[in-house]
């Protein structure tokens, strides 16, 4: 009877269909956990100053510096995945997400808290590997739908990481127990991937681009320890003019390597090829709008009005109750998003998404005097980053062969991550040089202009995801 049961069982397909619901789960539950530690430092930001002695351009790496690192790590374990195999990849990413974790759980200065933020930023590198999982996995009937779940967890984790962080921090003022349960999920989604995910997929020979990668970190860094600097500094100094120079020329040279080299950590050609260009683009500008908003609303729900004259006086808790909105949609439309895709493509669903993201933005550039105004901008950015995101993981590799879908995935992420690392920088730039006289608090204009920049980036997001739609209506 049994033999019987497990016959029709593979007859019917029910096996491989829950092998595959497992998969799907199993990346998923890392795929939150991820973006879940991209954000659960963020509601801390405004409490940390005080704690590390610092102010807002210095706190603000603890967030911009695993956008770093991600952005650098991710082409790397990418190309590590196509010669190692992407499961392998996936279960590094982790254990630097989980060794990340006890090191800011045991920090008390903010150079240790950056070291740790930066070793788990590189966990950053598992979306894009995930997604290659899921083309070497999945039947092709069934790879939008399930490339768009796995990128929708990515601003579902996000809102679900202010809340957590809301909780434990309305209970204590120490930070350490954050990144204690970031290490204890990183573990059991460790524990998940490795017992449901198969390592399918051809592996390729090679060597890694190590250069590239140190020449991609060194000119990420200079250009936005610049930018962040700059109002300190003076955008005229000698350190500030040498760092965007230094920039400049590490951006040349990496390019000269990266076409020299035989195996080039990102393949310029899927970086800047005809029908890449314009979905990296989108990938950089749609970033930029997502990660920016999360330390601007942030801090600006904190901000005491009965002190400044603006703000939402809120707690840690209130940034995480204020999201849940968005982290609902995100959840809803992350999961519908691959219905919508499929009938009107990615591009211009990437457009739909895009369009509400920026309203969001545009909306609390107008209306930031009470909390509903901020649940209408949760509503709007939940509905946009849920449908873009998951719309931008298939727009990534909907051109590109079986074979490089892992890499080319990595690239589009590597993008999206230096548009949230700039996002971060130039937010941090406006804030800080713009303050109220007399203390380290921004002025209310300086967030105005902050969330309209932010509006405009996802504006232009929609702009070229429509131009790409129509270049390539008929590929």
């Amino acid at each position: 009877m049994t033999s019987t049961a497990v016959a029709a069982d593979t007859a019917t397909g029910n096996g491989p269909q829950a092998r595959l619901g497992m998969t799907l789960l199993a990346l998923c539950a890392a795929g939150l956990v991820v973006s879940i530690q991209q954000t659960v430092v963020i509601p801390l930001l405004p409490r940390m100053i005080g704690q590390l002695h610092t102010d807002v351009s210095g706190v603000t790496w603890l967030f911009t510096a695993a956008l770093l690192t991600g952005a650098v790590a991710t082409p790397l374990l990418a190309r590590f995945g196509d010669m190692f195999g992407k499961k392998r990849m996936v279960m590094v990413a982790m254990g630097l997400l989980i060794i990340g974790s006890v090191v800011c759980a045991l920090a008390e200065t903010l150079g240790v808290y950056i070291a740790g933020r930066a070793l788990q930023g590189t966990s950053a590198a598992m979306i894009p590997l995930a997604i290659g999982i899921i083309r070497d996995t999945f039947p092709r009937e069934r790879l939008v739908g399930a490339i768009g779940v796995v990128s929708g967890t990515m601003g579902i984790g996000g809102t679900v990481g202010l809340l957590v962080t809301g909780v434990i921090a309305d209970r204590t003022t120490d930070p350490h127990p954050v990144f204690w349960l970031t290490a204890a999920l990183g573990v059991a989604a460790t524990v998940l991937i490795q017992f449901s995910a198969e390592n399918n997929g051809v592996r390729h020979g090679g060597r890694p681009d190590f250069l590239g990668a140190v020449l991609l970190a060194g000119l990420l860094v200079s250009l936005l320890l610049g930018i962040s600097q700059g109002p300190r500094w003076g955008w005229a100094s000698g350190s500030v003019l040498a760092l965007f120079a230094a920039a400049a020329a590490l951006t040349v040279i990496w390019v000269l390597v990266e076409l020299k080299v035989k195996q080039p950590l990102v393949r310029l050609q899927l970086l800047v090829g005809p029908q890449s260009l314009s979905a990296n683009l989108a990938s950089a500008l749609l970033g930029f709008a997502l990660f920016g908003s999360f330390t601007l609303i942030s801090n600006f729900i904190q901000t005491p009005a009965d002190q400044v004259g603006y703000g939402l006086s809120g707690s840690v808790l209130a940034v995480g109750l204020y999201g849940i909105p968005s982290a609902v949609l995100m959840t809803f439309f992350s999961f519908r998003t691959g219905r919508i895709a499929a009938r009107i493509g990615p591009a211009y669903t990437l457009a739909i998404g895009a369009t509400f993201a920026g309203l969001s933005m545009a909306w609390l550039a107008v209306f930031h005097d009470h909390g509903y105004h901020m649940v209408i901008s949760n509503i709007l950015q939940g509905t946009g980053f849920g449908i873009g995101y998951a719309a931008l993981g298939t727009l990534a590799v909907q051109h590109v062969p079986m074979s490089e879908s892992g890499i080319a995935s990595g690239i589009n992420s590597l993008v999206r991550t230096a548009g949230g690392s700039i996002a971060g920088a130039v937010t941090a730039s406006i804030l800080s040089a713009h303050v109220i006289a007399g203390t380290t608090v921004p002025t209310l204009d300086a967030y105005v202009a902050s969330f309209a920049i932010l509006a405009v980036g996802a504006f232009l997001t929609a702009a070229v995801a429509v131009g790409h739609g129509l270049r390539h209506r008929g590929d």
